[in-house]
């Protein structure tokens, strides 16, 4: 049976068993499944839930209620051998059932919850039942919504007789194992093995929610659908967003939001350092590369990504071939039978992709600028759910607002919106260090403004202090520490605010001085208090 489990179900009763252990319970049941596929936070399942108005959060604090009055973990040598209860495994056997009416060859997560709501004896559907509204039907009838699909559902019942239910694989406890070959067949086997298919992402619901992109999605898609040249390449400091762009994109073409000319097609991301390793006689790298152009060649629906672009360059001749990838697929780009989408930063295109003229010219360059702060507070929102759900936790408006505004003025050596993603993940991560009873549910500014302060190596109290307040004080400030210094302080005072102000570019420094003076007279002094002050990190040359 387990060969009928996509690897997401797997990973979900895999999951299970985790949060069984990690509330001290000594079996794994429907609730634990539930648990399981909302730490898990993709695949259809959690999308239709969330479309059907269930706040996972809420989902999640109302099973974990539920469980704490269950049993305990007695024999703490037996954790690694937890078993399923009998509604567990009857739910799970369900699940197989469930997936054939629906042309399905392997059992997914919407399955899974499909056959929760089926056995109404058990405790995640009678939670889903009562608390949230959500039956069978208005389930399945929101899953036909999403996918576009209709048809039958399994309609029988399972007996439970003289132990026919329980196979010998079943009455063992859950072992996670490798995920089985799909049977089906791919009509681009070799670039399926050196890339992945973004768009099959779309569709199983695991790529995060897009946010802000539209204009540069638009304008990806508007030369995609030109007659030739329509290769576009995405110029953009690392962590601004140019593969979240194309996964947009993928969600798109999913979606049917796109226009016809780019209808079915297949957004496959190719991996370079796959393609080249292995290669070490000659020919071997060519070899690969003319398989995966043969491909292309027969199946003009794919559209080839390649980020950081720059890398083909040299990518392969290094292995004893006598021709690099950029080489190998200017024929397919100058005859129009290659669709490539590329990705690389200002850096690179200017000291690497722009010298190289023919291969240049086939692309059309869309520059794609970092978002501002209130867009990234914007981002931040709409990926507020998928954090929430894996983390257990809840982000307020002002605490996303703190997470963009704080990493945009403290972390000066990356960009927005990765920064702020990533401080709020730090953040939901730090509570997983703590102990149980002292996690917090809710995620305040002052949680933020600690992370912060850590990652930026200054003082807390530097991160929380409002920057009026600074600014107003830090004439005097300076004074209090320095003495005989006024008018050279006055001078970096006025400099101070007008730069806190908005009256000059944000992309320039605060100012420019250069201290002249004898030995002893408090130069390097000034420059340590004023970093000290305004609570910024004073590098020495």
């Amino acid at each position: 049976m387990d060969s009928q489990f996509s690897a997401k179900v797997k990973e979900i009763i895999s999951f299970s068993r985790e949060e069984a252990l990690r509330l001290g319970n000594d079996f794994i049941g429907t609730e634990h499944l539930m648990l399981g596929m909302i730490r898990d936070g993709h695949g259809l399942a959690v999308r239709v839930l969330q479309n059907l108005k269930v706040d996972m959060f809420d989902l999640r604090n109302e099973l974990e209620r539920v469980i704490k009055n269950k049993g305990q973990i007695k024999n703490p040598n037996n954790v690694n051998s937890l078993p399923l209860t009998k509604q567990a495994k009857k739910v799970i056997r369900i699940t197989v059932l469930e997936a054939n009416p629906l042309k399905s060859n392997l059992a997914e997560s919407e399955h899974l919850v499909l056959s929760i709501l089926k056995n109404k004896e058990n405790v995640a559907c009678q939670i889903l039942n009562q608390n949230f509204s959500v039956v069978y039907e208005t389930f399945k009838n929101e899953l036909e919504l999403v996918t576009g699909t209709g048809g039958t559902h399994f309609t029988g019942e399972l007996k439970d007789e003289g132990g026919n239910f329980e196979d010998d694989e079943e009455r063992a406890p859950y072992q996670r194992k490798p995920s089985a070959p799909s049977n089906s067949k791919s009509k681009t086997p070799v670039l399926d093995n050196f890339g992945r298919d973004i768009t099959r992402l779309a569709e199983m619901g695991q790529l995060d929610p897009i946010v802000g992109r539209e204009k540069e999605i638009e304008r990806v898609s508007q030369i995609l659908s030109r007659r030739k040249k329509y290769n576009p390449i995405l110029i953009v400091e690392p962590g601004v967003g140019k593969t979240a762009i194309v996964e947009g994109l993928a969600l798109r073409i999913y979606q049917r939001k796109v226009s016809r000319v780019l209808f079915d097609k297949r957004v496959v991301s190719l991996d370079l350092a796959a393609l080249v390793a292995g290669t070490k006689y000659r020919g071997q790298f060519e070899e690969r590369m003319k398989a995966i152009m043969n491909e292309l060649e027969k199946n003009r629906d794919v559209i080839l990504f390649i980020d950081e672009i720059h890398t083909i360059i040299g990518a392969g001749a290094a292995s004893g071939g006598l021709m690099d990838v950029s080489n190998l697929i200017k024929p397919l780009l100058a005859s129009g039978e290659l669709t490539c989408i590329g990705s690389t930063t200002y850096k690179e295109y200017r000291s690497i992709f722009e010298k190289d003229h023919a291969l240049d010219r086939r692309f059309q360059k869309i520059d794609v600028k970092e978002p501002t702060v209130e867009q990234t507070i914007e981002i931040l929102k709409g990926l507020r759910g998928r954090f929430e759900a894996h983390h257990g936790v809840k982000y307020t408006d002002d605490t996303l607002d703190a997470a963009a505004r704080l990493s945009a003025r403290y972390i000066s050596d990356r960009h927005l919106p990765d920064k702020a993603i990533d401080l709020v993940d730090e953040v939901g991560a730090y509570q997983y260090l703590l102990p149980e009873e002292n996690r917090k549910k809710v995620i305040e500014v002052a949680d933020i403004e600690k992370i912060v302060a850590k990652i930026a190596r200054i003082p807390e109290r530097n991160v929380s202090a409002s920057d009026k307040e600074v600014l107003k004080n830090l004439t005097r400030d300076l004074k209090m520490m320095i003495y005989g210094q006024d008018e050279s302080i006055e001078t970096l005072g006025a400099a101070g605010k007008l730069a806190r102000s908005g009256l000059r570019d944000p992309s320039k420094p605060i100012g420019s001085f250069l201290f002249v003076g004898p030995t002893g007279v408090g130069k390097t002094e000034v420059s340590k208090q004023l970093a000290k002050i305004l609570g910024v990190e004073l590098i020495r040359l």
